[in-house]
């Protein structure tokens, strides 16, 4: 399972919706993730690629779409 298919498991498990938005449609504009979401999906991230997600990172932004989310992981890993 690559990244992204990775990433998109943990979405579909935070938002309980089977469906996720395209690559590059916006996560929290669709629907999928709020603000309230995005530690819960932060720890699974971080636990799924042994990564640390610093504080000053938490910003819905860097986290707007999986291909951003994909970047990121990556960057990291």
């Amino acid at each position: 399972m690559n990244n992204q298919d990775r990433i998109a498991q943990i979405l579909k498990a935070v938002s309980q919706n089977p469906d996720l938005p395209g690559a590059d449609e916006s996560l929290f504009d669709g629907g999928y993730l709020d603000s309230f979401a995005l530690p819960e999906v932060i720890a699974a991230l971080e636990k799924e690629f042994g990564i640390k997600i610093p504080d000053s990172d938490l910003n819905p932004r860097k986290f707007e779409t999986i291909n951003k989310i994909v970047q990121y992981v990556g960057a990291s890993s």
